[in-house]
């Protein structure tokens, strides 16, 4: 049975944010597959949650809870955790635990790392913690033995600055069967947003287009800052004011927040940094209408199945007015973004290429292809002539001992 260590998210089961719920559904998956494996973790886990898998091992390491050092303590513990386990591969998750790599290449671990966006361009982020991300990227780049990009965008950023290539392995979505309304709301009525309260995630300029919509429809706000501060009091003080405004902090219950995607007249995507984005993923699955801040990697995955707009509150409030005011279109573009998640985000798909990424490192077969390319490539790098193909011999099938799908 191989073993997998999974390091970087709050945990297993978590519904923070998007590596919490790639591995809410990978976790599983990899069960299901025959592997044995290990999620890391914080405190506070709910220990009765009745969706977790009881195949998957959780193991809580200590870390310090704050803004800037959770991530590099609480990585540096779980690797500390998983040096002395010895699973057959790691799976990381954000390149700020780059420095800890070297710890799990001293024992002989593999080490797949999911580099998560820019976070050195995010605006949450002092001088020094973006100089800690990004020397967190320059030794992911050195160290990991393979790169996961959640979006092509990403991809290309990677290889022109620091000259590695990786996987492209997005997010996916869940299908639904249509669910109830959110009390007090009325399908087909209301703009959403569903973000975590930081600046690259446009919330103070939905905020503002709120003030303007709520003069007409119900704007409902999802998430929070998760550490307090300016932004999230601000919507409470909106919420407060005017009986059109909910804010509904942050939900946990996947069938809740589903619905509210799917009821939704307009859902508003603000993020501005990162690649392939889950809540955006799983929004089109659901058919929400989209309106979307403008970037590259909004552009990338929606693929014209949304509109998209620049920062600007007088825009936000002018497309998401028209979206609740127009059944038509929004049944065009829900139709849309469903068919292009259908296709290219779900997540039996994902977790297939994650689990056959993991399997080709977990039992060397991808050392044995670099080291083929590498000789393939040596006559070329030394300026000699490329040696004559010969037919390669026959090989028996490499045959796995888990279980097949």
């Amino acid at each position: 049975m191989p073993s997998v260590a999974i390091i970087g998210s709050r945990g297993y089961p978590s519904y923070y944010g998007g590596f919490e719920t790639l591995v809410r559904r990978l976790a599983p998956y990899l069960a299901d597959a025959g592997w044995d494996v290990t999620v890391y973790g914080r405190p506070g886990l709910a220990a009765d949650d009745p969706d977790r898998d009881e195949r998957v091992r959780s193991v809580i390491t200590p870390g310090v809870e704050s803004k800037k050092l959770s991530t590099l303590s609480y990585g540096l513990s779980a690797s500390s955790s998983a040096f002395a386990r010895h699973p057959d591969v790691a799976l990381v998750l954000n390149c700020a635990n780059g420095y800890w790599l070297p710890i799990l290449k001293a024992r002989g671990i593999p080490t797949v790392v999911n580099v998560d966006g820019i976070e050195w361009e995010r605006g949450k982020w002092g001088r020094s913690a973006r100089a800690v991300f990004r020397g967190g990227a320059k030794l992911t780049a050195r160290f990991a033995d393979e790169l996961v990009f959640d979006a092509k965008a990403i991809g290309e950023y990677w290889q022109q600055n620091f000259g590695r290539d990786g996987e492209f392995i997005p997010y996916g979505g869940d299908a639904r069967p249509e669910l109830p309304v959110e009390p007090g709301l009325t399908s087909g009525a209301y703009a959403l947003v569903v973000a975590r309260f930081v600046e690259e995630n446009t919330i103070n300029e939905f905020a503002d287009a709120a003030e303007r919509l709520a003069a007409d429809h119900d704007v409902v706000f999802v998430g929070s800052s998760g550490y307090g501060g300016e932004i999230d009091q601000r919507i409470e003080r909106l919420a407060a004011a005017n009986p059109r405004v909910h804010w509904l902090g942050h939900v946990k219950d996947d069938l809740r927040l589903h619905s509210l995607w799917q009821h939704a007249g307009a859902y508003f995507h603000g993020h501005s940094v990162g690649g392939t984005n889950p809540a955006l993923v799983q929004a089109m699955m659901l058919g929400a209408p989209i309106i979307a801040r403008d970037t590259v990697y909004n552009r990338e995955v929606l693929g014209g199945s949304g509109l998209l707009v620049a920062p600007d509150a007088g825009l936000i409030a002018e497309a998401a007015d028209r979206l609740v005011r127009s059944p038509d279109l929004r049944a065009l573009l829900g139709g849309n973004a469903k068919a292009r998640a259908e296709a290219a985000y779900t997540w039996e798909g994902v977790c297939d290429r994650y689990e056959s990424l993991l399997w080709a490192y977990a039992t060397g077969q991808a050392r044995e292809r670099v080291r083929a390319d590498v000789r393939a490539a040596l006559p070329g790098l030394l300026g000699l002539p490329a040696a004559a193909e010969q037919p390669e011999p026959a090989q028996e099938p490499v045959e796995r001992t888990v279980e097949a799908r």
